[in-house]
């Protein structure tokens, strides 16, 4: 099992550690709850470092991005990022990253932890533009600091303007004591707050000094468990669970990341399927009943019929109720449609709700 630079801080810090994509990652260190608040209300750091990234350059890096990724990568400027997926010729998606424009001809490749190897097989076999491709995920290391409170806590450690930096732009300056830091308004949290990208050697350090730093303003490390509650709050989708290899970007509500205004990877289908409609959706739904929502559960009609599948479900913390994502027949896909989540044999009562769940004030 691999571990990240930072591993040791997080066993000498008491957290639970249990494996997550061949890595051995924290958990929790106080309880989920209690630290989903704290990055809703404060600021708080995750230990990320799993994620994969591939740098693509050269004079037809942008061609191979368009053709694998389903956004429009030729909307992006130095210092902007883009959500996007990778498509696959049978629907699906192989994985979904975000896009970095580092420069005219450099991109970086940000992608899920446990889909490393595939992504950069699947991205590799399209290479025909002869790209240079560089999958450097084992030397990077990621912290995401999220929270209102994080440009704040974050300034005295750098001379660029945290709060300059909108959602979904980046900066690569000093940060920590180090130069070449790529400074990026992301997260998957919606409480705000940045990604920090730093070699693996420079992340100890970081992490020691950013915790320097937001000590007065309450910081504390935080685990994935309040990272997949936080982002399901905001109904952000999770590979694996919302999305995979079998649900097409239409069907999980990723139209806005699917222009077709270029070819990519099975357009001309996913085209077709935009205009014939689909026949099911992913949906964000509140029990209005108690009861907790769990992955694979059955979703039913009042007689019964199941009608879809729960793909992501908790105890809102922010919200207090039951929450999850689900894919329902497209009949049941408005907001404030009845349907019934089946939890051990009782039918419990829900209603399908506009996304996000939690509204940041």
């Amino acid at each position: 099992m691999k571990t990240t630079p930072l591993n040791d801080i997080h066993e000498k810090l008491g957290a639970k550690m249990l494996p997550f994509a061949g890595y051995n990652m924290p958990i929790t260190y106080e309880g989920v709850n209690a630290e989903h608040e704290t990055v809703r209300n404060g600021v708080g750091v995750f230990d990320v470092s799993h994620m994969g990234e591939f740098i693509l350059s050269g004079p037809k890096a942008l061609d191979l991005i368009q053709k694998v990724t389903s956004n429009d990568a030729s909307t992006l400027t130095v210092g902007r990022a883009q959500y996007s997926c990778l498509p696959n010729n049978d629907g699906g998606i192989v994985d979904d990253l975000i896009v970095y424009k580092m420069a005219e001809e450099k991109y970086l490749l940000v992608v899920n932890a446990s889909n490393i190897e595939k992504d950069w097989n699947w991205i590799s076999q399209h290479n025909e533009f002869g790209v240079a491709m560089e999958n450097i995920s084992d030397d990077m290391a990621l912290l995401a600091i999220q929270g209102p409170k994080a440009a704040e806590a974050m300034q005295s450690l750098t001379s660029v303007d945290l709060s300059a930096i909108k959602y979904y732009h980046f900066e690569v300056g000093d940060f920590a004591g180090f130069d070449d830091v790529i400074i990026s308004a992301t997260g998957y949290t919606g409480s705000g707050g940045f990604e920090i990208y730093c070699r693996n050697e420079q992340a100890v350090q970081i992490w020691n000094k950013v915790f320097e730093a937001g000590s007065t303003f309450g910081i504390k490390p935080i685990g994935l468990a309040a990272r997949d509650t936080l982002r399901l709050e905001m109904g952000f989708c999770l590979y694996g669970n919302d999305i995979d290899d079998t649900t097409s970007p239409l069907e999980a509500g990723l139209g806005w990341i699917t222009k077709f205004t270029k070819d990519f990877t099975n357009s001309e289908n996913l085209k077709q399927q935009k205009e014939a409609g689909v026949t099911k959706k992913l949906v964000g739904f509140e029990l209005v009943e108690r009861g907790v929502p769990r992955h694979d559960y059955e979703i039913v009609d009042k007689d019964g019929n199941v009608i879809g599948k729960v793909t992501s479900g908790t105890q809102a913390p922010s919200l207090n109720k039951g929450i999850g994502l689900g894919y329902v027949t497209t009949e049941f896909a408005a907001p404030d449609s009845e349907i019934f989540i089946r939890i051990r044999k009782n039918d419990v009562a829900a209603k399908v709700v506009k996304l996000p769940f939690y509204k940041v004030n």
